[in-house]
């Protein structure tokens, strides 16, 4: 039997970083396999030429993938690694990685980092973490917090379940709605903290953590905190640089990581630098083009050689001044159509334009980051010059709604 060398992917996205990802595995030459709990995308196969085999299976069941990776190993597929670069599958691979093929991440960190309760927990005595406290189910709210807050669900993601409460009754309200949501579940109150925020991209390859990008975060805040807009700082003042590799460093030696990939929110308030929170996986959306477009390289693809144990390639091909907008809607209706995306295409500047949804979807004014239904990617010779030419571009997109 010849045996095809082979990834398992668990999840992917449409697009995006976790798309990017299948389109790498493939170029580097593996039989790509997705496991996915997503009927649509099988609906939708023809969208996924770059997965070769697509198995529709409960994502959460960890002895149905076992069975099925099994099964995968006696068709004649080689697997050399399972991966996810999807919430809230990382580390899932990462353990079934453990069972079947040679793992060259930790999922201990994994674990923990995929957990923003045992993330607090774990780095709590460090300087850069914020003041926070765990509410257990039925506990009464201390009453020596001073407003604003940060009220959030410690399994949260892309800015679903993150809430602003700015007097007591809005904490009372918050804590209501996130306990009816999850009623056996801890919540988490944290000091709301001042100052501009910075996502971190990052690797650590031989325990050397590498500083992959420094972008600057535009945040909307309506009903939740949405990054609308991400600057890639390719030129980042010494001092910011200087501070987030400290506490890269940090966070990398307290986790005692050897490989790996993980991203970073940070805020730079008068205290200091202050982790909002870490992910173990390249950003979604738009980071892995936006970083290609700036320094040359595709994340995922260096990240995905250091996963099969290779050496990966960090060193920019270039540097360019990159920026990233994103489109949400302000009124709630059913897509009819989309117009302008071939202008926003043809303005100045404009390396990528995306536009997610289809006719006949439901749009909404975003409570997640899933809400953002389009991006413009553009490069300047200035990073004011970029974010101009994506700003104008992006208003060129237009989603008409029947309400």
């Amino acid at each position: 039997m010849i045996y095809l060398k082979a990834i398992v992917f668990i999840g992917t996205n449409k697009s995006g970083s976790s798309r990017e990802a299948t389109r790498a595995a493939e170029k580097l030459g593996y039989f790509t396999v997705l496991f996915t709990n997503n009927e649509k995308q099988l609906q939708q196969r023809r969208a996924y030429p770059d997965i070769h085999k697509m198995i529709l299976i409960d994502t959460l069941n960890i002895e149905r993938m076992k069975e099925e990776i099994d099964k995968l190993g006696k068709t004649g597929l080689d697997i050399k690694s399972i991966v996810s670069f999807v919430d809230p599958f990382v580390h899932v691979a990462s353990m079934l990685c453990d069972e079947f093929c040679h793992n060259y991440t930790s999922s201990s960190a994994i674990e923990i980092m995929e957990d923003k309760e045992k993330t607090r927990n774990y780095l709590k005595d460090q300087p850069y973490s914020p003041k926070f406290s765990l509410m257990k189910p039925n506990e009464p709210i201390a009453n020596n917090w001073t407003f604003p807050l940060i009220v959030k669900s410690p399994k949260s993601t892309g800015s679903k379940d993150v809430l602003l409460a700015t007097d007591a009754d809005q904490l009372n309200n918050h804590l209501k709605s996130l306990r009816s949501k999850n009623p056996y579940e801890s919540i988490m109150i944290e000091e709301y903290l001042e100052g501009p925020q910075y996502l971190v991209e990052a690797v650590v390859y031989q325990r050397q953590p590498h500083v992959i990008g420094i972008i600057e975060q535009e945040i909307t805040q309506g009903k939740r905190f949405i990054i609308t807009g991400y600057g890639v700082l390719v030129k980042a003042p010494q001092d910011i640089r200087a501070g987030i590799e400290e506490v890269l460093h940090s966070i990398v030696k307290a986790f005692d990581l050897e490989n790996g990939a993980l991203h970073l929110e940070l805020r730079l308030t008068q205290n200091g630098w202050k982790l909002i929170e870490i992910n173990p996986r390249i950003s979604g959306g738009a980071m892995n083009n936006m970083l290609q477009a700036a320094l040359g390289f595709s994340l995922v693809e260096e990240t995905l050689k250091l996963l099969l144990g290779q050496q990966p390639n960090f060193q920019p091909r270039h540097k360019k001044f990159v920026y990233t907008k994103y489109v949400i809607v302000e009124s709630k209706g059913v897509l009819e159509k989309v117009i302008g995306k071939a202008r926003a295409s043809r303005s100045t500047g404009v390396v990528e334009v995306y536009v997610k949804p289809r006719k006949g979807t439901l749009l909404t004014p975003p409570l997640s980051m899933g809400h953002r239904y389009a991006y413009v990617i553009a490069q300047g010779a200035t990073l004011k010059e970029a974010r101009n030419h994506a700003i104008n571009a992006a208003k060129e997109i237009k989603f008409i709604l029947r309400v």
